[in-house]
């Protein structure tokens, strides 16, 4: 199996601190760094997540050249976030000029598109995408448009970006994760299979996505497929930080 992944690439780090103490300069906590781990994120993630669930798949990831970085401090002990310091967004430069290999989509079993919509990708370049792959998932943070949305053969979107995109609610291809909840799709809510505990929901999506489009590809069964992505998505949340079933 082939995959390619097109979307922004960062480094997650996570700054576990210890925090006894507010500063006698200003009201705010002083946080004493105790651990620090960094991987893989936004569509990073996504990469790592395909290759946790399926070590044997070929997996290409085409991303931007300009380095991003979010920065995250959280307690250690009872893991609430204090702060999040993203760095490198605003120089992000657009692949459309770069990318010449539209033709060699066709290559690939699944096209997986994770827009974190930070001057990327175009709209018009996302739909030329899809047009050119024979199995696509679209994560988007975009306003999207009907165009796009048909050109696809699944969108996945959580519960906020739907509400954003509400006018596009007829669409039958469109996935909408709702946490603990599970997943709404053409009328009907997918339960998850083994709810459990939220500890932390960093790249819950890229496993909800990376998983279904898995399953979808070998079964051709969308609510099979759903409540698969599911259950590895509960298996996420469960953990600190970014991390893959």
């Amino acid at each position: 199996m082939k995959i390619l992944v097109i979307g922004e690439l960062c480094e997650d780090i996570f700054v576990y601190v210890d925090c006894n103490r507010l500063s006698p300069e200003a009201p705010v906590p002083v946080l004493n760094p105790v651990e620090t781990v960094r991987n893989d994120g936004m569509a990073g993630n996504v990469v790592n997540n395909l290759k946790a669930i399926n070590p044997k798949i070929h997996v290409d990831h085409y991303y931007q050249s300009q380095k991003i970085t979010k920065t995250r401090f959280v307690d250690k002990k009872s893991n609430h976030m204090f702060m999040r310091l993203d760095e490198g967004e605003s120089n992000i430069i657009s692949m459309v000029p770069t990318y010449n290999k539209l033709s060699e989509i066709t290559n690939y079993d699944i096209v997986i598109v994770s827009d974190y919509d930070k001057g990327f990708l175009t709209h018009d370049f996302i739909k030329k995408i899809a047009l050119s792959s024979k199995l696509s998932i679209l994560d988007s943070k975009k306003k999207l448009t009907k165009e796009i949305v048909d050109a696809f053969t699944f969108v996945k979107l959580n519960e906020k970006e739907f509400e954003n995109n509400k006018d596009l609610k007829h669409c039958h291809n469109i996935i909408v994760t709702l946490g603990s909840r599970g997943a709404f799709h053409n009328g009907s809510i997918y339960d998850s299979p083994n709810p459990k505990e939220t500890i932390d929901v960093s790249g819950a999506g890229d496993t909800f996505t990376s998983a279904f489009i898995l399953e979808y590809f070998k079964t051709k069964n969308v609510g099979a497929s759903i409540i698969y992505a599911n259950e590895m998505a509960s298996i996420v949340v469960s953990k600190r930080g970014v991390v893959t079933p």
